[in-house]
């Protein structure tokens, strides 16, 4: 049977990451065999941002302790999960698209090495402009967020697919759509 390849998309906050990845997710619609995962979040599910599964810190770690997580991380106060729904997909042959983290980029690539990195990126002001707007933090927060990209930026993949998002959303939202599918198709386990 033939295997999905696992497509990891990571981006500072504010770089319109989670926007891409809703108009990819709509765009791909039941288009061949792809499947987006959602990601188990300690924040509420009316927080804003992307559509996530909300757990308290007691669930997020009952799930952790029994291995339900193909990946977990801690970040900006608040821990993140994917489940291992998505090893059951590429088993089957469905390609998974994952929100990832640019910090766990090591780990993710130890536990599913055939992984293919799209890096969304955008400028500081832009990405400035978008934390301001979306009005979770607080401005020494979004200045930890903008120090924190500029750590990142210097360490981009060279492997890593590059998508600048500075423009209209169907823009870089059609360019996140082409590379998907660039990804599926050459990838040599979807026989």
């Amino acid at each position: 049977m033939a295997s999905g390849r696992l497509i990891y998309v990571v981006g500072p906050s504010g770089s319109g990451k989670d926007t891409l990845l809703d108009y990819a997710r709509q765009r791909l619609d039941g288009a061949g065999r792809v499947a987006f995962a959602h990601r188990y979040i300690t924040r509420p599910a009316d927080a804003g941002g992307e559509n996530h599964i909300a757990l308290t810190d007691k669930e997020f770690a009952m799930r952790c302790r029994a291995g339900l997580f193909a990946m977990n991380w801690h970040s900006h106060a608040m821990d993140y999960g994917v489940g291992i729904e998505i090893d059951c997909w590429l088993a089957k042959g469905v390609s998974a698209v994952v929100n990832g983290s640019r910090a766990y980029l090591p780990q993710a690539r130890k536990s599913h090495p055939d992984l293919r990195l799209i890096w969304i990126t955008a400028g500081e002001d832009t990405i400035r402009t978008r934390l301001v707007a979306r009005g979770r933090e607080n401005t020494g927060q979004i200045q930890e967020r903008l120090e924190r990209d500029a750590r990142f930026s210097g360490r981009l993949m060279d492997d890593a697919v590059i998508i600048p998002n500075e423009g209209p959303v169907a823009e870089a939202g059609e360019q996140l759509v082409a590379a998907i599918l660039r990804e599926i198709e050459s990838y040599p386990g979807s026989g």
